[in-house]
């Protein structure tokens, strides 16, 4: 088959996709929400301990930001807000099999889930930054706003200063996280079709 012809009918099953997501009565898209929350809880699982900070290095924003990607602004924050809830509520497939109500270091991170995964949504499907490098941008905005929950509650849990919480909290992450926006993007590039439409 000629490359042409690959690229159409790849283009059309994309569309296909994104026609029934977004035709989906409501309570199936948050069964997509809540099968996209138990890929969050299993992406918790993968942890890299750094030793000089409590907070590991972990598949959960990955997760996020397919959420974003796959579900749309509504329904993406949906799946992190089923996460964080059956999280609380004892389920233990917070980082390190943890569940119920955690509150520390790490807390602030989980919280910003849900904002990070609307934001995204929201920028890929009304603004439509469909460009790969603008891709990169909406990922890296929703993973500032992970940052910015994680690193006020790190600062009043551990009650360090500005410079201590970027040292522990941030910074370590960046070069982790600038990989796993490529590869979202990538597959945002990939699965997302060129007409886009919102499926919140």
């Amino acid at each position: 088959m000629h490359i042409n012809q690959i690229m159409y009918q790849w283009e059309k099953k994309k569309i296909a996709y994104y026609t029934w997501l977004f035709d989906l009565a409501a309570g199936r898209k948050l069964l997509l929400a809540l099968f996209i929350a138990c890929f969050t809880g299993i992406s918790a699982q993968i942890r890299i301990p750094l030793g000089f900070t409590p907070v590991p290095v972990t598949g959960q924003v990955f997760a996020v930001l397919l959420s974003g990607i796959l579900l749309g602004h509504g329904y993406g924050a949906a799946a992190m807000l089923f996460y964080l809830i059956a999280g609380f509520a004892g389920m233990p497939w917070f980082t390190g099999g943890q569940g119920g109500m955690l509150i520390g270091p790490t807390t602030g991170y989980l919280i910003g889930f849900v904002p990070a995964a609307a934001l995204i949504g929201w920028l890929l499907e009304k603004k439509r930054m469909h460009n790969f490098v603008l891709i990169i941008v909406a990922m890296f905005t929703g993973i500032l706003i992970i940052y910015i929950f994680g690193a006020i509650n790190f600062a009043l849990f551990m009650k360090t200063s500005l410079k201590a919480t970027l040292t522990m909290a941030v910074l370590p992450f960046v070069a982790f996280d600038i990989v796993k926006a490529i590869i979202a993007a990538g597959i945002s590039k990939t699965v997302i079709p060129y007409r886009f439409k919102s499926i919140a």
